[in-house]
């Protein structure tokens, strides 16, 4: 299916602004640790390929005990925990179409309500650039996807089996109706996905719209920059968040840093923040796959270290709240205020305790500041891409669980579960 519309912006007509200082409280990285974890997923053929990436958090309409955890996991597909962080479902990715196809690798998963009555959990399948969608209902999860739902970015299967497919994903509804909004692998497309009911209570959709963001920056010494990346790609986003008091989309270039834009994607993006590794050149060496940096002119952040991974709210009531973001290069989450022009509160790190590994490499988070059983101000939930103990040389990831009071007290943050509720 082709995008209805499509908007594209120069770098040179974006606008780039800087975050207020930090406070006082902000200063220095926090710890704050763990209370629960997820159970090990293990990347190899033993382990199904599973590999966590993205959490979401389903909200129970009368028991808050009985909310579930959702957590995609690459080629090993969907899994259910409940808040002991205990499996209670698990979904397999779908095959390859064909033998020399890509098969289904879940990306980004987030929740949605009151779609036609039900809630929704929506899932970026980036091996079929597909959306995979399951109702919820009293936490036990169903696949309604339309048998017919299209490509999110591509024409054909030659074409997806080249990669450039549905990536990060987030959702938000208003008046006009359910949207998702993707971002596609190895490019700075962003699509705006309307949800919509299909017979027999499937669930299908369509593109809107795509936004591309750019893939050069003009640095303040009159040189262009553009981020060091394989060729023929351009500075992806992955994680990304709207604020569903403003519809008012946060968007993670990895290398790049947070851009904020209507969630729409109609408008001027403003860059909020920066990675540390803004304007630094590099140089492509195709026998490592990596690049190798040059001499850092001086013009990136102070806050995030490359990549830029999961955003996530927290609400606040009266139009407040927190935006959180993975600076996976340095293991640590940065935290900003929503309102406003975003200023920058403090950062912290989620280190070992009691048995329970902390967090590094982080990809994907979450956050309520709804009572979740015995988390009763709140929870956080990250990815961990270095779970611990190791086996040998297996790849093993999870989910960590924090409780929210936690955070806000090393950071002199607010406790507000009488705020603004996402499921309303």
């Amino acid at each position: 299916m082709r995008p209805l519309s499509t908007i594209s912006l120069a770098a040179a007509a974006l606008l780039l602004v800087g975050v207020q200082p930090a406070s006082a409280a902000g200063q220095g990285v926090k710890t704050v640790y763990p209370e629960l974890e997820t159970p090990a997923l293990f990347d190899d053929e033993a382990g199904g390929n599973s590999n966590a990436d993205d959490p979401a958090i389903w909200v129970h309409p009368s028991k808050s005990s009985k909310s579930v955890v959702i957590g995609t996991a690459k080629e090993g597909g969907l899994f259910v925990y409940n808040l002991d962080g205990e499996q209670l479902q698990h979904f397999a990715a779908p095959a390859a179409p064909g033998p020399d196809d890509e098969p289904g690798r879940f990306n980004n998963v987030d929740v949605t309500y009151g779609f036609g009555g039900r809630d929704l959990a929506v899932v970026s399948d980036r091996g079929r650039d597909q959306l995979r969608i399951y109702s919820i209902s009293g936490g036990q999860l169903t696949d309604v996807t339309d048998p017919a739902a299209p490509f999110l970015f591509n024409s054909t299967q030659a074409e997806v089996n080249e990669g450039g497919t549905g990536y990060g994903l987030t959702t938000y509804k208003n008046s006009t109706g359910t949207y998702a909004v993707v971002s596609r692998r190895h490019n700075t497309d962003v699509g705006l996905i309307k949800l919509l009911p299909k017979p027999n209570g499937k669930v299908g959709y369509e593109v809107v719209r795509t936004l591309a963001l750019p893939a050069t920056f003009a640095l303040p010494n009159g040189q262009t920059w553009i981020p060091c990346d394989e060729p023929g790609r351009t500075p992806q986003v992955e994680g990304m968040v709207v604020d569903d008091q403003t519809d008012t989309l946060y968007a993670g270039q990895e290398d790049v840093g947070i851009w904020k834009v209507s969630a729409d994607l109609t408008g001027t993006p403003v860059l909020v923040d920066k990675v540390k590794e803004f304007g630094v050149p590099g140089t492509y060496d195709p026998a490592t796959e990596e690049c190798t940096p040059g001499t850092d002119p001086g013009f990136g952040g102070q806050r995030l270290t490359a990549d830029v991974e999961g955003l996530t709210i927290y609400y606040r009531d009266n139009g407040k709240g927190y935006l959180l973001a993975s600076s996976q290069g340095d293991n640590t989450f940065a935290v900003y205020k929503k309102e406003g022009s975003n200023a920058y509160l403090g950062q912290f790190r989620i280190s070992p305790h009691n048995g329970v590994d902390g967090v590094e490499v982080s990809d994907g988070s979450t956050v309520l500041n709804v009572p979740l059983g015995d988390f009763d101000e709140g929870l956080f939930i990250a990815h961990d891409g270095v779970n611990t103990p190791a086996e040998g040389d297996r790849e093993i990831t999870n989910f960590k669980f924090v409780g929210w009071g936690d955070i806000a007290d090393e950071l002199d943050l607010d406790v507000d579960t009488d705020g603004y509720d996402p499921r309303d």
